[in-house]
């Protein structure tokens, strides 16, 4: 029996259970055909308030349950994700435009994530404390109540699971708004799972909409902690309307990450890092490899090798045939991307490779001679492109790479990887990897940006207990303390 039944969900939205929505509907559409795959319902704030009441009234029981209990279901949504890895694969590939391997790595980070959040379960919750008075004092940690989660199209699965597990293995409900573009795979995989694998009714609520039902989810009373994956202006406004409403938000916002190729880096490793960074999922994944920063002795044989893989990449339809890179999600992302390297070019930037579009297939792009008012290169492009820029020193290597509103991710080639962890030292980045590009991810780290790419570290490992509970101050005595009056 299929786990994903468009007749299910025609016109409607997840609250436990398949209910119609309020706000309408909208189209599932495969981008790299136009074909509607089906219809789901839409949410206005009516149905987020429905969701939320809702939620709140399930949590109770499951925050009090034991733990051995809210572990064990998501160890079987992990196994469940494997069990149904080819029927969930096929629709990352269709609806959000993933090539296969893609679509297999979010199977595989979807699984880590449930068996992490499983292992989170039983952590220890609390801590005693040292006091003056006759008593005991202690820290514990308590389920914040009810999770808003905001997830984008681009890692549709990965960056919906990522707080969704966390939060219910700590004791919270969640309702959950995925982008209404991939609202399948970002959203009715996961409640379906989680149902299959035993989760009580009522604790996830899945509702596609759009900004309005957002904004109506950070708004409303009854959920303290808002988890946004997104970009950078909408973060700012989901985090000015959580600070307007005193509740926590948790922001993974854009980036523009710097790859820096030092003058000793083999470059034929540079470059097949260099080009998987910029041109995985054709480049629509906030890690990507936005600025290439190359030192003048390598910098015109690093152009002229990464125009040549780029040239040689298959673009096309990940369904039906063996691509490296398939569609830009819709329309409006692809003429930004077209936009942005035409005026690059208009601004005297050379392409050296790609710059042309069939439909949502966009060429990977290479662009050298660039500088800093180049758009391409001062902008998240969300695209496959790479500007390539040269750098002389180590010290301009530097600048160059902090001089970003951004810090999300940063990448240092080096055959000296000592020298490579001292530069990465020397530039704001929530994550570093040497000898590696800027594409990584793992269940296990944490991981979030700086700056304008987020609020620090909020995802992964123990991060996830700041984001999802809070910690509470308890004394006992064992009779009733003495007061002055």
């Amino acid at each position: 029996m299929a786990l994903l039944d468009p007749e299910d969900w025609n016109g409607r939205a997840w609250f436990g259970r398949w209910l119609r929505t309020s706000g309408g509907g909208t189209d599932v559409v495969e981008p790299a055909t136009g074909a509607v795959l089906g219809r789901v319902g839409l949410a206005d704030a009516s149905d987020v308030d429905r969701a939320v009441r809702g939620a709140a009234e399930a949590r109770s029981a499951w925050a009090a349950a034991p733990f051995t209990e809210r572990a064990a279901v998501l160890r079987r949504a992990g196994d469940l994700f494997r069990t149904h890895a080819e029927e969930i694969g096929d629709w990352l590939v269709r609806e959000a435009g993933n090539i296969p391997g893609k679509a297999d790595f979010e199977l595989h980070v979807a699984a880590q994530e449930a068996y992490e959040a499983a292992a989170l379960a039983s952590r220890p919750v609390g801590q005693v404390l040292a006091t003056e008075a006759p008593r005991l004092s202690c820290t514990r940690r308590v389920p914040v109540g009810v999770v808003g989660v905001i997830s984008p199209f681009n890692a549709a699965l990965i960056l919906a699971i990522r707080s969704v597990a966390p939060a219910l293995a700590l004791g919270n409900a969640v309702v959950l708004k995925p982008d209404p573009r991939t609202p399948v795979c970002g959203g009715f995989a996961i409640a379906r799972v989680l149902q299959e694998a035993g989760l009580p009714e009522g604790l996830l609520h899945v509702l596609p909409g759009a900004a309005g039902a957002g904004q109506a989810l950070v708004a409303h009373p009854q959920v303290p902690v808002v988890s946004f994956t997104g970009s950078t202006r909408a973060g700012r406004a989901v985090g000015e309307a959580a600070g307007r409403h005193l509740k926590r938000a948790h922001l993974e916002l854009g980036g523009n990450s710097a790859l820096l190729v030092l003058a000793d880096a083999d470059l034929d490793a540079a470059v097949d890092a260099a080009a998987w960074g910029s041109f995985f999922h054709q480049g629509q994944i906030c890690m990507t490899a936005g600025r290439h920063l190359v030192h003048e002795s390598v910098y015109d044989e690093y152009v002229e090798r990464l125009a040549a893989k780029a040239d040689s990449l298959a673009v096309g339809d990940p369904a039906r045939e063996r691509v490296h890179l398939g569609p830009v999600i819709d329309e409006g992302q692809c003429d930004r991307i077209h936009g942005l390297v035409t005026a690059s070019v208009g601004a005297g930037a050379r392409l050296a490779a790609g710059g042309t579009r069939r439909g949502l297939f966009y060429r990977p792009t290479v662009l050298a001679g660039v500088g800093d008012d180049t758009p391409a290169y001062a902008q998240e492009v969300f695209g496959p492109v790479a500007p390539v820029r040269s750098f002389s020193t180590e010290d301009e290597a530097v600048a160059l790479a902090a001089a970003s509103e951004y810090g999300l991710s940063l990448g240092i080639v080096t055959r000296d990887a000592a020298r490579g962890l001292e530069l990465a030292a020397r530039i704001p980045s929530g994550s570093v990897h040497v000898n590696d590009q800027t594409v990584n991810d793992e269940a296990v780290a944490p991981f979030g940006g700086v700056a304008a790419s987020g609020t620090g570290s909020r995802f992964g490992g123990d991060a996830n207990l700041e984001a999802f509970t809070e910690t509470r101050w308890t004394t006992l005595r064992s009779s009733t303390a003495p007061h002055p009056f």
